[in-house]
Order: C-alpha cells, then sequence, then structure tokens
C-alpha cells in the first residue's frame, strides 16, 4: 500500500542528524556502576528490582535451601492456585477455560457452576462492535502490523463510550470485560482487512457466536468454512489461559500500572500494553522461534541426527547462522532458569495436536533441539543456573499446526494477556495511591550558553 506522507525513507539529512543523536547519547557504562543504577530494572544478578505489590499472580523460579535461594523447577500461580491445576481441572471436566481463568484474575476466586454460566453468558453478549465499526474503523486504513491496527481500534472505541472517562472501579471493569470479549473480533477482523487490501485475497467476516469460548470464536471467524476440531479449540484454550497472566514485572503489565497510575481512561492504558507487547523482545518472540526452526529444517538433512542437529545450533550460537544474533530462540527466560512451567504444560498439547495433524516428525525434532540446545548453552555459555525452554518455543509451532497466519502470533497474546492487564488495571486503581515516577540521574556536564554567532 501506497505511503500517504510526504516523507516515506530516511534521507541523508536525517542520517546525519541520527549521529549526533547517537554520538551525544553514549553514557558509560561505568556511570550506571558507579550510581547504582540497574538497567532495564534488574539488578546485576539479573533480578527484578521490587517495585510493587501484586495478589494476582506469582512466579517461582527459586526456593530457600539452607539459608539460600537455588534454581528450582518453575512455578506459576494465578491468585495462589497452580496453573498446572487450573489446567488439568478444566481439562479434565471438559470445558473450555479461558473464561473461567478471567474470572479468577479479576475477582479473586474460582466462579461456582452459576457464576461461571452467567459471567460466560456476559462474555458472550458483550462480543458485538458498535454499528458500521468495521467499515468505519477496521477496514478504513490496514496495516501490515496488527498490532497497530488493534491498537488503532481500542483507541476509537473510545469515542463509542459514554463514560470513557470515568475511572470508578464499576466502570472500568465494565469497559475491560467488554475489551476481553472484543479482542478476537479486533484481531481477527484486522486480519482479515489486511488479508483483502494489503495480501489481494479475498475478504470474509464471520460474526461471532454468543454460545462459543474466546478460542472456538477465533478458529470460527477465522477460518472460511468456520470449522475446527474439538482438540484444536481446546489446545488454543489451553495457550490462552498460559499467556493470560505472568506477574506484574513483565514488560507491558507494568506499563499498564505505569499508565493507569496516570489517571488515564481504559482504552489510553490497554493502548500502551498493546504498543509495549508489540515489541519484538516481548510479544513476539515465537516468530523468531518460527524463522530460526525454518532456516534450522532446510540446514539439518537428517531430524534424528543429534551431532548435526547440534552442529547447527552452535553455528548460531556462534553468530553464524539465522540472524548472527548469537541466541537460540525459545531457550531461556529472565525469570525462569531449571523450567519455565508454562512450556512444560503446553508441550504435553502440543504433542496431542502435533499427532492428530500427523506432525510428529516436526514435534520430535522441537524437543530434540530444546534437549541438546539446553546442554549446548550451558556448556558454552557457563551457565550454571540452568536453561530451558520458554512457552515462545512451541507456541509458534502450536499456531502453525492450527494455521494461524504469523501475523496473528502475537495479536492472540495480546487476546489472551488482556484479561491480566484489566486484573492489574484495577488493582493499581484500587491500591495505588501515587502516579509511578522513578528517578533519572542527570550526568550531562553543566556548559555555559554561546551565542548564535559565536557556534
Amino acid at each position: 500500500m501506497a505511503s500517504h506522507y510526504p516523507f516515506s525513507k530516511v534521507t541523508p539529512q536525517i542520517e546525519e542528524l541520527a549521529a549526533l543523536c547517537t554520538g551525544n547519547g553514549n553514557i558509560s557504562p561505568e556511570l550506571y556502576l558507579e550510581h547504582n543504577v540497574y538497567c532495564g530494572l534488574r539488578d546485576l544478578d539479573g533480578k527484578g528490582v521490587l517495585t510493587g505489590l501484586t495478589e494476582i499472580s506469582e512466579i517461582v523460579s527459586k526456593k530457600e535451601t539452607d539459608g539460600k535461594l537455588v534454581p528450582c523447577e518453575g512455578e506459576l500461580y494465578y491468585r495462589g492456585i497452580n496453573v498446572d491445576d487450573l489446567i488439568r481441572g478444566f481439562v479434565n471436566d471438559d470445558r473450555f477455560g479461558f473464561e473461567e481463568i478471567t474470572y479468577l484474575l479479576l475477582f479473586g476466586n474460582l466462579p461456582n457452576a452459576d457464576q461461571l454460566a452467567e459471567f460466560t453468558n456476559m462474555l458472550g453478549s458483550f462480543r458485538r462492535l458498535p454499528s458500521s465499526f468495521v467499515r468505519d474503523i477496521v477496514l478504513k486504513s490496514p496495516s501490515n502490523d496488527l498490532m497497530n491496527t488493534i491498537s488503532k481500534c481500542v483507541l476509537s472505541l473510545y469515542a463509542y463510550d459514554d463514560f470513557p472517562n470515568d475511572t470508578s472501579v464499576p466502570n472500568v471493569l465494565r469497559q475491560s470485560l467488554e475489551l476481553i470479549a472484543l479482542f478476537p473480533l479486533l484481531m481477527v477482523y484486522s486480519y482479515n482487512a489486511k488479508r483483502y487490501y494489503i495480501d489481494g485475497d479475498g475478504l470474509i467476516i464471520h460474526r461471532p457466536k454468543k454460545n462459543l469460548s474466546a478460542a472456538e470464536n477465533i478458529l470460527y471467524m477465522l477460518r472460511a468454512d468456520c470449522k475446527y476440531t474439538k482438540l484444536e479449540a481446546k489446545v488454543l484454550d489451553v495457550a490462552l489461559v498460559l499467556h493470560a497472566e505472568h506477574g506484574g514485572g513483565n514488560n507491558s503489565t507494568f506499563t499498564t500500572h505505569v499508565v493507569t497510575s496516570s489517571g488515564t481512561d481504559t482504552y489510553s492504558a490497554v493502548t500502551a500494553a498493546l504498543c509495549s507487547l508489540k515489541g519484538p523482545k516481548h510479544g513476539g518472540a515465537n516468530l523468531k522461534v518460527m524463522g530460526m526452526f525454518d532456516e534450522l529444517k532446510r540446514e539439518v538433512k537428517d531430524w534424528k541426527d543429534d551431532d548435526e542437529i547440534t552442529a547447527y545450533l552452535d553455528k548460531l550460537l556462534e553468530k553464524q547462522a539465522f540472524d548472527k544474533s548469537g541466541l537460540i530462540y525459545g531457550m531461556g527466560h529472565a525469570v525462569y532458569s531449571i523450567s519455565d512451567p508454562r512450556a512444560q504444560i503446553f508441550k504435553k498439547y502440543v504433542e496431542k495436536l502435533a499427532a492428530e495433524k500427523q506432525m510428529e516428525k516436526e514435534y520430535e525434532l522441537y524437543s530434540s533441539v530444546e534437549r541438546l540446545a539446553a546442554e549446548l548453552i550451558s556448556r558454552k555459555r557457563r551457565i550454571y543456573k540452568g536453561v530451558s525452554a520458554n512457552i515462545d518455543f512451541y507456541s509458534g509451532f502450536c499456531y502453525s499446526m492450527l494455521g494461524l497466519p504469523l501475523e496473528l502470533y502475537t495479536p492472540l497474546f495480546a487476546a489472551a494477556r488482556i484479561s491480566g492487564w484489566s486484573a492489574h488495571r484495577i488493582e493499581e486503581l484500587v491500591n495505588g495511591k501515587k502516579i509511578i515516577r522513578p528517578a533519572y540521574l542527570n550526568v550531562q556536564p553543566r556548559t555555559e550558553y554561546r551565542p548564535l554567532s559565536e557556534r
């Protein structure tokens, strides 16, 4: 799609000015140590600097042994309940879990049967966009990046709300529930617009069904024939649950707290979180995993040969393969070390889906890479606390088996995490007494003013 703006690329003049920005903006790393400044709000051991308290979720990666904190198998708790137990509960009962987990995150307790039915029906009733919204907002200015389109849609919903600036808990809860219900529509319709206007394919718009879960509606609206298997919907539902929340310190959730503390409206706070999640270091990681595996499948001829796989992984670490970053994407996590519980849980469902799709060979390749990469990274990088696959390692493979386009990988993350963002926004409104305003120390020496004629 042609640009409507007069400046569509970086000019030599802009390059020169950018060099001034870069040249004048380099702060010596020694100054950070001298002034005890923790880059990225992480201490020297990589542990996040404590900036707040929450009751919504807990991440466990270390446990105390003989008076010392030592790495342990990762655990994740939603409102004090182990996520593994939560998923096992609704899977064993043969029901979908995302709506139930959303209730738990928002209200602090698991619903009984009547409460769950009422809540699910409420979300279903909210799955409708304002009249002509799809035509006037979604289809009018499609983008190559769906996260930008979704952000635009969320901000546009502000204009359709009779009480957009009311930050009382009841009104914010109402807005949050509507956004949670609408995110599957916004992501699918944004993709449809991009597919039609930019890719030149057909345009198909399906209305959601009130009686379907979020996972079912995503597959129903996305596919031309609206058909999906029970296992496909179940696995996608588990993916939504595992991505719904991950503590207050992850970048997008912390952004939600920061922006909420300013007193702004719900649509602005959620849009800020979306813009954070769009970053490749946060929500776009599984796309990197997919790209890496695409190259690996071309380079490694025998997928069962550990030595050949290890040789390719070694090239990745030596910056000789894929994007030359020196990273094996999907391996390692900022918090977890021995294991990411989300990856351990999800792996079992991905294996079942691979069997249904007759893609067992690909699944076995992923398992081999997970095992060999952990050994190689630990040995070459001398990481003794442990290295494990994170949730992004398997999520991209799962979405590809579901036939989801790459453009929807990060929006799908957002459609899940909106539940966690909403819970944290309300928690900040209830408990936050001050605007979040950390300090920055100026290290620029003072200089005398020089008149223009003397410069």
